[in-house]
Formats: structure tokens, C-alpha cells, sequence
């Protein structure tokens, strides 16, 4: 007599963050299962992506996703991965069986202060294209948000940093930055899916995100795992298990 059934293997799709490439992923990628099939994009405006044409916008990002990824699948955003996941989630629920968000949040609420991200992001694109890459990949380093970040993880970021063009980069502030993404708080209730929030230790402003995320989601969980904001690059051990879910 045949034994029981097993479950197929899920497949997976990851979505990088901010001036960064698929390559984010490789230290999770090693980490996952052999048998399910994972899929690291380039998200618009980034790596292979990074050509120019039509303006970059959550729309557009979704149709990318939904158009690269299999029938059903494990949804994992970092960062603007995250935001554009959610987005995801949203526009093709049948599809995403389950949620992972690392380090990441569902836009900012304040229009004033989301109208001053904007321009912000918009002055950094400028220095993109009007200044030396190296020089941008600098400042953008040295943000709070990175300070504590070891220099083993600083470098992988560096690495995978340079994989894109300023041009690209510059086109997905202007597009999908912080302050262009309308925020999605008042529609997390619509998402019912298994959805684990996972958050480092020395991340501390996206603690506070990430529990008021974990809580709007109707089936979400926080997951704390040491590390910064870079988990994925940092403590990809903790990013792959989150991936592979309960069991």
C-alpha cells in the first residue's frame, strides 16, 4: 500500500530592497529547501531591470512580479520589497499563499511628512545622476539605519549595491520611493493570508513598525531575529526559517 501523500513543495518568490539586486538573497537561497523553487527578482529600476523607458511605479512592479512568478507562491519582501509585496498581495490574493515582510512597513500615513520624503527622494535622485555612484553608495551607507551593521555586511551590501546604475536607482526613488507609495495601513484587514513580520533586534524603528504590522495583518505574526535591518545579509538563517514557515 502506497504511503501518504506529501505536500508539494511551495515555490518562492523574494523581492530585494532599495539598491539592491536578487543577489540580496544569496545567503537565504542556501539556506532554503533544494526542492522548492525559488525565484530572486530584480525588482523595476534595479539590476537587470535598471532599463530605461515608461516611469516606475507600485502598478508597474506588481505586473512584474504577478508576470516573472508561478501560479501560487511564497511571497518574501525586505524594505521596498516588502511595500511592493503587500501591493502584491493585494492585486492577486489567489496567488500568494503566504506573507514574509523583513524590515519593512505599509507607507507613511502623514501627508506632510510623506510629502517631505518625497522630496527627499527626489533631491537624492538628483544626486544620482548628477554626481559619482561611489559618492551616493557612500552617504547612503552611513545612514543611522545602517550604523551598527558589521563590516562583513556592510561589504556584501556594497557589493550587491554595485550591481545597479544610478539612472535605474534614480528612476525607483522617483517612482516607488518612501514618499510615492499611498499608505496601505487601513487595508492590511483585506489580506488573508498566513503573514510573519520578521524584525532585528537593533532595528529599532521598525520594531515599532513591524508589531503595528503583525497586529493589521488578520493572520500575522512578529518574529524578532538577531541582527539590524539587513537581516537578510546579516542573519540569513533567520530569513531562510521565517521562509520556510511552521513544520
Amino acid at each position: 500500500m502506497a504511503g501518504p501523500l506529501s505536500d508539494p513543495p511551495e515555490n518562492i518568490v523574494l523581492l530585494h530592497g532599495f539598491g539592491g539586486t536578487g543577489r540580496t538573497w544569496d545567503g537565504v537561497l542556501e539556506r532554503l529547501p533544494a526542492e522548492s523553487p525559488a525565484l530572486a527578482l530584480d525588482l523595476p529600476g534595479h539590476g537587470a531591470e535598471a532599463r530605461s523607458g515608461s516611469p516606475i511605479t507600485f502598478d508597474g512592479c506588481v505586473e512584474h512580479v504577478l508576470a516573472a512568478s508561478p501560479r501560487s507562491f511564497v511571497l518574501c519582501g525586505y524594505s521596498l520589497g516588502g511595500r511592493v509585496a503587500l501591493h502584491v498581495a493585494l492585486a492577486a490574493p489567489e496567488r500568494v499563499r503566504r506573507l514574509v515582510l523583513v524590515s519593512t512597513g505599509a507607507g507613511i500615513e502623514d501627508p506632510l511628512e510623506r510629502e517631505r520624503r518625497r522630496s527627499a527622494d527626489h533631491a537624492l535622485a538628483e544626486d544620482l545622476e548628477g554626481g559619482p555612484f561611489a559618492e551616493f553608495l557612500e552617504r547612503w551607507n552611513a545612514q543611522p539605519l545602517f550604523a551598527e551593521d558589521p563590516p562583513a555586511v556592510v561589504a556584501l551590501a556594497r557589493q550587491d549595491q554595485l550591481r545597479n546604475r544610478a539612472g535605474g536607482l534614480a528612476a525607483a526613488l522617483r517612482g516607488i520611493g518612501g514618499g510615492e507609495m499611498e499608505p496601505l495601513w487601513g487595508r492590511l484587514g483585506e489580506i488573508d493570508r498566513p503573514a510573519t513580520v520578521l524584525v532585528g533586534q537593533r532595528d529599532e524603528r521598525y520594531l515599532a513598525i513591524g508589531r503595528r504590522l503583525a497586529d493589521g495583518l488578520p493572520r500575522g505574526e512578529l518574529v524578532v531575529a538577531p541582527g539590524g535591518h539587513r537581516l537578510a545579509l546579516e542573519n540569513p538563517g533567520a530569513v531562510a526559517a521565517a521562509i520556510r514557515g511552521p513544520g
